[in-house]
């Protein structure tokens, strides 16, 4: 989990750089690799500057969504074809989501240090493509086990395009919209889910063979060819370099709002809080995700295909809810906004295990609705004001996404020997622990979230950017900044 601590600044290397300004930030291409402990400008980039990347990085949200969107239609397939097990099925949500320990805290960590986010983005699409690629000859030779290797790689290449992506969003714009931004882009992720298993069940699996796998062939081919492709788009495109030094200095300047100071990564509490709340609510997530459609057949006493639909509108909810928190998060602290979505969790998730038919369904309806802005509410706020630890912190969050591995058998088990409805208590416990983190955030780290918050860095006053150190003279704006005194004149997004 060390790999490539020596690439983290000194904060007393940061403040005796050249201070770039964040027009050199978004001219300068980093094709190459980018020094993560070399300023770049890019700390202090407007709304505006921020658009064309974010755009290009939300892509990659909306195939991250589609890929686990075919997850569960091809453990059904899986199921069907190769004759084998519910639990045996597991193996490929096992495979998917245990990439997700391996890769974000090792290599691909490593990799977003070293050479910074374009690259980590280049290298992840190029390992998703080559995962899908590993589809044709599994479906050949109707591999379970070489399905399961082929969802392994797939899991990496994603696993490592979100230990970029996450955190690039998190940081590319003003810091003020970090939360907001995050949101919005992993709404699209949502989306992805929500189309995915549509397009398998009325164009990829419509009128086959149930034992046939040839349009699996095709799909995963077509997913290869579009995600290659991507990767030259990245290598072309304006994508500006966030290193760990852009963001210590951006600490710095914010420190005045949030108390911020500058600490070892192994003081970092809220960080690790935030990993295991992230792990745990992940887990809890796919736990509910994985048994929603066998908890609707025993609640209402429905067929898998009705069962289905319940989940698909489910999984609407839950891209309505993404939206819906973005939305609030410009009027509402997002601190408020992840309390208040964990607490709608708790208690539908619990109405979930004493109230029997649709009801019980419409409570696990409105379970997938508030998990929607949890996972990414959590990761924005766990990394608020580690400075020049943002980007190795970031990848213990994402490396938590591998809880999805383990709470599913956990729910299934409970469900083989009991019911599905006593088995959401496996869940149950995973979002109460995940419901611990909101009320910490409230009431140890208010200040510094809402310093953050009420930060001008990337806005326009009428000297310029707030935060862009390389204009001449220092801007008043910017002295109030750093003294934690709001500016008087009226600032304006760019």
């Amino acid at each position: 989990m060390f790999l490539g601590k020596k690439e983290e600044p000194e904060l007393a290397e940061v403040l005796d750089q050249r201070r770039p300004s964040n027009v050199e930030a978004m001219n300068q291409v980093h094709r190459k690799s980018v020094s993560n402990r070399g300023l770049t400008g890019a700390s202090a980039l407007t709304v505006r500057q921020s658009i064309l990347p974010i755009t290009l990085v939300t892509i990659l949200f909306f195939l991250w969504g589609f890929a686990y969107g075919l997850l569960d239609v091809l453990n059904a397939k899986f199921q069907n074809s190769l004759n084998i097990t519910a639990a045996k099925a597991g193996g490929l949500q096992g495979a998917y989501f245990g990439a997700y320990l391996i890769g974000p805290p090792t290599w691909a960590g490593w990799v977003v240090r070293k050479f910074g986010y374009r690259w980590t983005f280049i290298i992840g699409l190029v390992v998703y493509g080559i995962g899908a690629l590993m589809f044709w000859p599994s479906a050949v030779y109707r591999s379970f086990g070489g399905f399961c290797g082929s969802l392994f790689i797939v899991g990496s290449g994603l696993s490592s395009l979100e230990t970029s992506a996450n955190p690039f969003i998190a940081t590319c714009g003003p810091p003020r919209l970090s939360e907001f931004r995050l949101e919005l882009s992993q709404s699209f992720q949502a989306i992805g889910s929500v189309m995915a298993p549509l397009l398998a069940s009325r164009v990829f699996f419509k009128n086959t063979d149930p034992h046939d796998l040839s349009n699996v062939q095709w799909t995963y081919l077509g997913i290869a060819a579009f995600v290659f492709l991507l990767a030259m788009v990245f290598y072309f495109a304006p994508i500006p370099e966030v290193t760990d030094a852009d963001m210590a200095l951006q600490a710095e300047q914010c420190a005045g709002l949030t108390g911020y100071v500058d600490k070892p990564l192994k003081k970092q509490y809220k960080l690790f809080f935030g990993v295991d709340a992230q792990f745990c609510y992940v887990g809890a997530q796919v736990g509910v995700a994985s048994q929603f459609i066998k908890y609707s057949v025993e609640s209402a006493g429905i067929s898998d295909a009705a069962g289905s639909d319940r989940y698909a509108l489910g999984q609407g909810l839950f891209a309505i809810g993404r939206f819906a928190a973005a939305g609030l998060m410009m009027f509402m602290k997002p601190r408020w906004v992840l309390m208040v979505f964990m607490t709608g969790v708790m208690i539908f998730i619990a109405a979930s295990m004493g109230v029997e038919g649709e009801g019980g369904v419409a409570m696990l309806c409105l379970v997938l609705f508030f998990e929607s802005c949890v996972f990414p509410t959590i990761f924005t706020l766990s990394i608020r004001g580690l400075g020049r630890h943002t980007k190795r912190g970031s990848s213990w969050i994402v490396a938590a996404v591998s809880g999805g591995a383990l709470f599913p058998s956990l729910t299934g088990l409970v469900a083989d020997k009991k019911s599905y409805h006593i088995a959401m208590c496996v869940p149950l416990v995973g979002f109460f622990v995940a419901f611990a983190f909101p009320i910490y955030l409230n009431t140890v780290c208010a200040r510094e979230l809402d310093g953050f918050r009420e930060s001008t860095i990337g806005y326009h006053g009428e000297d310029g950017a707030n935060g862009d150190l390389a204009r001449e003279g220092r801007s008043p704006s910017l002295v109030h900044e750093e003294k934690g005194i709001s500016p008087s004149e009226k600032e304006v997004a760019y």
